[in-house]
C-alpha cells in the first residue's frame, strides 16, 4: 500500500507542490512525471498503477499549471526547471527518473541539460520538435477565442490541433479521447486563469531541442499518427541524444498516453527498471518495434 504525501514549496516567490506515492518496497529511482501545459498532479492514474510496484511516483502543480501560482510573463523553462530541481531536493534523493509527455517532454528535456547529475533515466513522449506556422495560427486563434470569453470554440480548437481526425488513419479510442480532451480542456479554461498563457507559452517560449544532451539513458516515443510533430521529426530529435532509444506505438496520435494509457505506462516502468523494450505490448511486430533513431524502418 502505497503511502500519499503533498508538500508545498516555492521557487523565485511562486508557490507550488508535488505528491509522492510512497512505496515500501522498491526497484528503482522514484519517478517524476510531467504532463501537458494544463494538467496537473491528480492526471497520471494508469502511471502510478503501474510505476507503483517499482518506485515512488511522483507528480505535481508546478509554477503556471494547475493550483500554482501562474507564471509571469516572458521565458519560463529556468523557473520551471528550479521548482522540478527543488523537488530533487526535497525528495532526499540524489537522482530521479523524469518521465516527460507534450509540453512536459520540452521541460524535461530542459531539466537533464541543466543538471544531468540529478537525472537517472529519461523518457520523453510527444515531443514538440516542431511546431508549423499553420498550428501557431489554429492556436492564437484558440487564445484570442478564450480571451474573448468563448471558451467553447477555444476547447474545440486546441482539440482538434491536439489530435489526429484522419479517419483515414486508425486510432485507438478516438471519439472518446477526442471527448475526454475537449472535457478537460474547457475545465481548466473555465476554472485555470492561466489557460491562455499556458497556450501562449507553448507558442512563444519554445523549448530548445537542438541537442547537447549526452550520458543519460534516454527513450523517446511517438504515437504513429502524431500530427503536433511527425513521429520522422521525433526521431530525428532523438537522433541528437548520443545511445537514445526511439519507437513508435500504432494505433495512437499525439494523445498516446491517453489512447494507450497501460501501454504506455507498461513502457515507462520497463525502461525505468532497465527491462526489455522489444517484448513489450504495445509494439506491433512492424510498425512499433524498438529501434536506433538512425533506423528508418522505426517509423
Amino acid at each position: 500500500m502505497s503511502e500519499e504525501t503533498i508538500r508545498a514549496l516555492s521557487v523565485g516567490g511562486l508557490s507550488y507542490s508535488y505528491r509522492r506515492l510512497r512505496q515500501p518496497r522498491w526497484t528503482t529511482e522514484p519517478v517524476l512525471v510531467l504532463g501537458g501545459a494544463l494538467q496537473g498532479m491528480f492526471g497520471w492514474p494508469q502511471m502510478e498503477d503501474h510505476l507503483g510496484p517499482v518506485a515512488d511516483v511522483v507528480t505535481a502543480d508546478l509554477p503556471g499549471m494547475g493550483s500554482a501560482d501562474p507564471l509571469p510573463p516572458g521565458p519560463s523553462i529556468d523557473v520551471v526547471c528550479a521548482a522540478i530541481e527543488r523537488i530533487i531536493d526535497d525528495l532526499g534523493v540524489p537522482r530521479i527518473n523524469l518521465f516527460g509527455f507534450s509540453y512536459g517532454a520540452g521541460v524535461a528535456f530542459g531539466c537533464a541539460r541543466r543538471f544531468p547529475g540529478r537525472i537517472a533515466r529519461l523518457a520523453l513522449g510527444g515531443v514538440p520538435a516542431h511546431i508549423s506556422e499553420a498550428q501557431r495560427e489554429l492556436w492564437q486563434r484558440a487564445a484570442d477565442h478564450l480571451l474573448r470569453g468563448d471558451d467553447e470554440t477555444f476547447a474545440t480548437l486546441v482539440t482538434e490541433g491536439l489530435m489526429c481526425l484522419d479517419a483515414g488513419r486508425h486510432v485507438t479510442h478516438r471519439k472518446l479521447a477526442y471527448r475526454y480532451v475537449r472535457r478537460s480542456i474547457l475545465h481548466a479554461a473555465r476554472h485555470s486563469g492561466d489557460a491562455a498563457a499556458a497556450l501562449s507559452r507553448g507558442l512563444q517560449d519554445r523549448p530548445d531541442f537542438s541537442g547537447g544532451l549526452t550520458g543519460i539513458p534516454t527513450l523517446v516515443f511517438s504515437g504513429e499518427h502524431d500530427t503536433v510533430t511527425s513521429p520522422a521529426r521525433q526521431r530525428a530529435f532523438a537522433a541528437t541524444i548520443p545511445g537514445s532509444r526511439f519507437l513508435t506505438i500504432p494505433d495512437a496520435d499525439h494523445w498516446v498516453v491517453l489512447e494507450r494509457p497501460q501501454d504506455v505506462a507498461d513502457l515507462a516502468a520497463r525502461f525505468f527498471t532497465d527491462g526489455p523494450l522489444s517484448s513489450a505490448p504495445c509494439l506491433a511486430p512492424a510498425a512499433g518495434r524498438e529501434s536506433s533513431p538512425a533506423d528508418p524502418a522505426c517509423v
